[in-house]
């Protein structure tokens, strides 16, 4: 190749298909990589899923054993209001302390 014109147009070619082939590897490469990172996130996705239900569906169960327990001990079959209860109680030991005082004033 003496004519200097016709050898860069071959080097500048020959290049250009090795820039090609290498930016093709390299892509196929960054596309694996997204695919297998997309592929394993999704997998710890349907596991934290499945974790999530699990121990959802565990809580349902140990407070329907809990409600089935308690429900045992009612009178009737309505829903009992824990907070309403508790109101009650506490109503009910204030009632007590407070007779108990006039019971010990009186007594002295």
């Amino acid at each position: 190749m003496s004519n200097p014109l016709l050898q860069a147009f071959f080097v500048g070619r020959a290049a250009a298909e090795v820039i090609n082939e290498r930016l093709e590897v390299a892509l196929t490469d960054a596309l694996s990589e997204v695919g297998k990172f997309d592929a394993e996130a999704r997998e710890q996705l349907r596991q934290f899923t499945e974790e999530v239900t699990e121990r959802a569906n565990r809580a349902a169960e140990v407070a329907n054993t809990g409600q089935a327990a308690s429900s045992s001990r009612q009178y009737g079959s309505e829903p009992v209001d824990l907070q309403a209860t508790i109101d009650e109680l506490r109503a009910e030991i204030a009632l007590l302390r407070n007779e108990l005082q006039r019971y010990r004033s009186s007594s002295v």
